[in-house]
């Protein structure tokens, strides 16, 4: 799934503030407060939400076998 660094990233790529994600994702302000800090939530349900607005957006997450995590943004977005 994602992490909470993940997404602090990927919202820094695309210039959006937590109010910004949490009204594309149809969420609180204060729930991606708390994916991004805590961890708190993790219901699959709103990560998916939090997942499919940032890569509706042309964000990409990383995920390899060896650990290493990360965000791309992808050309033409």
């Amino acid at each position: 799934m994602i992490t909470g660094s993940q997404i602090r990233a990927a919202r820094a790529l695309l210039g959006w503030s937590q109010q910004d994600l949490a009204d594309k994702a149809l969420l609180s302000e204060t729930a991606v407060l708390k994916l991004e800090t805590q961890g708190a939530d993790s219901r699959t349900s709103t990560l998916m939400k939090v997942r499919n607005s940032l890569e509706a957006a042309g964000v990409e997450f990383i995920n390899r076998s060896d650990g290493a995590e990360g965000v791309i943004l992808k050309s033409g977005k």
